[in-house]
């Protein structure tokens, strides 16, 4: 008798999440449900965000009287050479992560390799990412330093007489930083996207007399784009936001927006916080504004094989 209960509850369950599952396939409730999540989740907080910084601060107090007090003091302070300093940065190591991590990826995902070696090769690009930021960096100070590792090789082969002092704590120092650490979030995306392009395509493009630079340029990159544009998206934002390498490798010398933002929250001026991190999220959607068009037109437009 209680075999035959449990088993009719069990039919019942399976039932009624059948019946949620076909409600949910003839409408657009999973749909509406989604976009209010992100709603309250993500567009709700930046637009508090870019609210909260037409607000002031005084006597350690923020003021809610809009103004454009804090925006006008965004410029007026020298910030703007900052702004410069971390879009430029940012920029180079996104171009270095290109270069470097997306040939990569395609010779992960389409060279001939056992899976387990190409598992143990995704393994050691995901492992940064069960270790603290600040303990990946600096240990590169350790590496980098006046008595450092790479200093002490280079004196004692005689290559250098004197420490090389722009090794660390220089503009240098805080690429070399973020190159390391945001290898991954460029390799990765572009991976995932090359490893789903079909292997008869590139066989086609060789049968219909493609080199292999055309095959390059008009059918993996083009067909690659979606993963490009993810992983470019992710190294930018990052290193917009690059707080810790800066501030281990930089050493104070190497002053960027998120350190303005530190040095404004630690002085509880929080209107100044809500206007830098505004400021680098429009930073972000302008140079994406300028990127996808052009990149859309480059890689679709290229999809033809005429020399």
């Amino acid at each position: 008798m209680t075999t035959q209960t449990n088993l009719a509850e069990a039919g019942a369950g399976d039932s009624f999440l059948k019946g949620i599952s076909r409600t949910l396939s003839r409408t657009d409730i999973a749909f509406v449900v989604i976009l209010v999540a992100w709603i309250f989740i993500v567009v709700l907080p930046l637009v508090i965000l870019f609210a909260f910084s037409f607000f002031t601060t005084e006597y350690y107090e923020t003021v809610y009287k809009p103004t454009l007090d804090t925006w006008i003091g965004l410029f007026s302070s020298g910030r703007f050479e900052v702004a410069f300093r971390t879009l430029r940065l940012a920029l180079t190591v996104t171009l270095i992560e290109f270069a470097l991590g997306y040939p990569f990826a395609l010779w992960l995902a389409k060279a001939r390799m056992r899976s387990a070696t190409r598992a143990i090769y995704l393994a050691m690009l995901t492992i940064p990412f069960f270790l603290d930021t600040s303990s990946r960096t600096i240990i590169w100070r350790a590496i980098l330093g006046q008595a450092g590792l790479i200093n002490t090789i280079l004196m004692h082969t005689g290559l250098v007489a004197h420490p090389v002092e722009w090794l660390l704590y220089s503009e240098f120092s805080v690429h070399f930083g973020l190159i390391v650490a945001l290898y991954p979030t460029m390799v990765l995306p572009a991976y995932l996207a090359i490893s789903l392009i079909d292997d008869t395509l590139l066989e086609a493009s060789k049968d219909l007399g493609a080199t292999p630079r055309q095959t390059l340029t008009r059918v993996v990159l083009p067909l690659s784009l979606p993963g490009v544009l993810a992983g470019i998206v992710f190294t930018m934002g990052s290193a917009l936001a690059a707080w810790v390498e800066p501030g281990m490798l930089g050493g104070g010398f190497v002053n960027l927006l998120s350190n303005s933002i530190e040095s404004a929250y630690t002085a509880l001026r929080y209107p100044v916080v809500a206007a830098l991190s505004a400021f680098v999220i429009l930073l972000l959607l302008v140079l994406l504004a300028l990127m996808y068009p052009l990149m859309r037109m480059l890689g679709f437009s290229s999809l033809t094989l005429k020399s």
